[in-house]
């Protein structure tokens, strides 16, 4: 037990920094004895061990996102799924959802994963495979780190389905 009581603003500051609920927001401050970036660093922690737990639930709800660049000469389609529509419906998801999106455009990946790759496909998996490309946005993180922290925040298994690109005269 920490040495300092953990207050509600405490517990309100750490949830809105995390997305995380507010029970373990209050046991990572526990944790933490009432330090902020510890606690945060708890929580992560936590989300990504409890999302490797998660990766064999079935995910049967999700969206369809486009993306459209600038001009109308590249697009996307991703197809993300989750466990439930209420998942779907959170504006972390539908972030994911059009960032992955974003993602496809720009880098032009040729399958989700490895397991996904044809046969006799010749190039470096971390451009070849979006889950293990750079993240666009924070390129520190590939892909599958960026989905993982969406899996830890909304406690949900998530996964990138597929996804197609569209090239102006291609």
């Amino acid at each position: 037990m920490s040495e300092r009581a953990v207050s509600a603003d405490d517990v309100k500051a750490l949830r809105e920094r995390s997305g995380a609920g507010v029970m373990d927001c209050k046991r990572a401050l526990d944790d933490a004895e009432g330090d902020l970036e510890r606690a945060v660093a708890l929580l992560k922690e936590r989300g990504l061990a409890s999302a490797e737990k998660r990766a064999g639930r079935q995910t049967s709800q999700g969206m369809v996102e486009s993306y459209i660049h600038a001009g109308g000469r590249l697009g996307a389609i991703v197809e993300l799924n989750c466990e439930t529509d209420f998942v779907a419906r959170t504006d972390a998801f539908k972030e994911l959802a059009r960032n992955l999106a974003m993602q496809v455009v720009a880098t032009d990946p040729l399958a989700v994963s490895e397991e996904d790759l044809p046969s006799g496909a010749e190039g470096d998996p971390e451009q070849l495979c979006l889950l293990r490309q750079r993240f666009i946005k924070d390129e520190s993180r590939t892909v599958d780190q960026v989905v993982k922290d969406v899996i830890a925040q909304t406690g949900e298994n998530i996964q990138v389905r597929r996804f197609v690109r569209f090239e102006l005269g291609q």
